[in-house]
């Protein structure tokens, strides 16, 4: 019975558990990847889609004003303080 008790209350077993847990978990996804075939494309169309909303409407639609309108760190501050305030 006292061993049974200290199996789980030694703390070297217990972060073997949650490694071995943790690995688990990993494989299970590794392997689920692996053996996919329609979702390796559903995959690459999501990866494309967040790739476009990221990074080409940021470039495009989002400029960067504050650093067109301001030099220093200062000023741009200060801009955002008087936007906040004037509100």
């Amino acid at each position: 019975m006292n061993d049974r008790l200290n199996k789980h209350t030694d703390p070297q077993n217990t972060r073997q558990t949650e490694e071995s847990l943790l690995r688990r978990i990993a494989m299970l996804y590794v392997d689920g990847f692996r053996s996919m075939t329609v979702g390796r494309k559903l995959w690459l169309l999501i990866i494309i889609k967040l790739f476009i909303l990221f990074f080409i409407f940021k470039l495009f639609f989002f400029p960067d004003i504050l650093s067109r309108d301001y030099d220093t760190d200062a000023e741009r501050a200060e801009a955002v303080r008087e936007s906040l305030l004037s509100r």
